[in-house]
């Protein structure tokens, strides 16, 4: 007897999970839904779900910093594919995605029968991008690779506080927030600044807005 499959659905937004719940239905009769609304909720479903067949990730929930989080699930996860699903429509956008590890990019503007469409050709070993994607998608720099690689070599306590450090937190904020002594963070800090090959705080920040993304204007 097969199994049934798992997805995962991470998106802050109610509405657009409700949507997605729908088009992920339509395409695997049968699946098991997880959802998430945050990034961190995301890392804690993966730990807890390492069997999961697919992520559907949105580039812009709490904790993400454009593809930062796409990177770090590929990196900690490679068994498990990550469509990424979002309102940033730009074909450069989604040739990044798909550059930094995305099985396939769906965007949300998209009807509920190509998301459909979409889910079910990842989860049958293929790559998804829209058809009238443009040539015109722009390559990733070799700077911009290196870092991801540096980036998905990070545990995920690192990530969680260069996620911190981003978002201008200090040390005892950092402390407080995780639970952890502010001396424990000093040492996260230190195997940051190392891994990704920086010399401070300020350079690491810089370099992890790199992979951002500018936020759609309207999101669903």
């Amino acid at each position: 007897m097969q199994l049934a499959q798992k997805i995962i659905i991470a998106d802050d937004h109610p509405l657009f999970r409700a949507a997605l719940r729908q088009a992920v239905t339509q395409a695997v009769p049968g699946v098991e839904i997880v959802e998430a609304d945050s990034l961190a909720a995301v890392q804690e479903k993966v730990e807890q779900h390492g069997d999961a067949d697919l992520v559907l990730l949105d580039i812009h929930m709490p904790g993400t910093h454009g593809f930062s989080g796409l990177v770090f699930l590929r990196g900690q996860h490679p068994g498990v594919p990550v469509v990424v699903v979002s309102g940033s429509e730009e074909p450069h956008v989604m040739k990044r995605a798909i550059d930094y590890g995305a099985s396939g990019f769906i965007p949300k503007s998209a009807p509920l029968e190509t998301i459909s469409e979409a889910i079910a050709a990842v989860l049958e070993g293929d790559e998804w991008l829209p058809q009238e994607l443009t040539d015109n998608m722009g390559d990733v720099s070799e700077e911009d690779q290196q870092f991801a690689a540096a980036l998905a070599s990070l545990t995920p306590q690192q990530f969680r506080v260069l996620t911190m450090l981003t978002e201008g937190l200090l040390n005892k904020q950092i402390a407080y927030e995780l639970s952890v002594s502010e001396a424990t963070i000093k040492a996260h800090v230190t195997a940051i600044l190392r891994k990704l090959g920086v010399h401070s705080r300020t350079q690491a920040v810089i370099a992890a807005q790199r992979l951002g993304v500018e936020p759609p204007k309207t999101e669903v």
